[in-house]
């Protein structure tokens, strides 16, 4: 089967803007040539590629046609920067990138940041046990993941450590844990949570109690203000190492801290690009974590 370029870019920036509308500017042709050219991608794949939704949903079969898009996208763009051109719209190609709240309210803005201009990131937030999805999907062409194991089409590479410990503040502790970090306390102190998927403090409720304890839960979806919220005694939480201070005292000091070991998956794909990014990111998680 031989693929259209401007069909696959159509099924590409749909993708990135969200709807046919957006994606037309971004283009500079009419919603109904995007349409078009999205149906012809379907035609010739003989498969649904987009749920036409708000936003739009990519498909199983548009997930693969999708990392394909993304990977010419990222190659043209390589080519282009050798030969000293610029892009047909002027942009540079971006690069997708899922992380985990932690690190990106933490080591990885830093890293991003020493990389030459013209370097564009679409940075995509998720917990990191989660972040692989958006790698199997096409969704993004990195992800910084708590999986070892490389998914398929991707490798992986160990980035270092984040270490988490139980904290409070300090009138938190007085009111709530007179007796220390007790399980019976625990069982109804309230405790920060990041969101659903956020399992760093159920962990830590398993290791400290003998039964399961279910305690009034604030959810806080943001990592600086998850930080915050503890500082202003809404609850307990756990809190990396990199984000502690001296507001904050510790649950256990004398318990085991909780390590969550972090990996950068990527694309197999040769491109400059890429692997500029991937050579900042490691650098600098060998400086930042343990």
């Amino acid at each position: 089967m031989e693929f259209d370029l401007s069909q696959l870019r159509a099924l590409s920036v749909t993708v990135s803007e969200g709807t046919f509308e957006a994606a037309a500017r971004r283009l500079h042709v009419t919603p109904s040539a995007v349409s078009q050219r999205i149906k012809a991608l379907e035609s010739a794949v003989g498969s649904v590629l987009l749920q036409r939704t708000k936003p739009v949903e990519v498909t199983e079969s548009g997930q693969a046609v999708l990392r394909l898009a993304r990977q010419i996208e990222i190659l043209t763009a390589d080519t282009h920067r050798e030969l000293g051109d610029e892009l047909d719209d002027g942009r540079p190609a971006s690069v997708p990138i899922a992380v985990n709240a932690d690190s990106l309210a933490t080591w990885i803005l830093p890293a991003l940041a020493a990389l030459p201009p013209g370097t564009v990131f679409d940075l995509h937030l998720d917990d990191q046990d989660h972040t692989t999805a958006l790698l199997r999907s096409g969704a993004v062409m990195a992800a910084v993941t708590a999986v070892a194991r490389p998914i398929q089409g991707c490798t992986s590479s160990r980035l270092g450590t984040m270490r988490y410990r139980a904290r409070c503040s300090a009138e938190f502790a007085a009111r709530w844990f007179p007796e220390g970090a007790t399980p019976a306390a625990l069982a109804v102190a309230p405790v920060v949570v990041f969101d659903t998927k956020d399992d760093l403090q159920d962990a830590f409720l398993r290791r400290a109690g003998r039964r399961r304890a279910d305690p009034p839960r604030q959810f806080v979806p943001s990592s600086a203000d998850f930080v915050r919220a503890v500082e202003l005694g809404l609850g307990w939480g756990m809190i990396p190492d990199l984000q502690a201070s001296d507001r904050l005292v510790e649950l256990d000091p004398a318990g085991d801290a909780t390590d969550v070991a972090l990996y950068w998956q990527q694309w197999q794909l040769r491109s400059a690009t890429l692997d500029r990014v991937a050579e900042a990111v490691r650098e600098a998680a060998t400086a930042t974590l343990r």
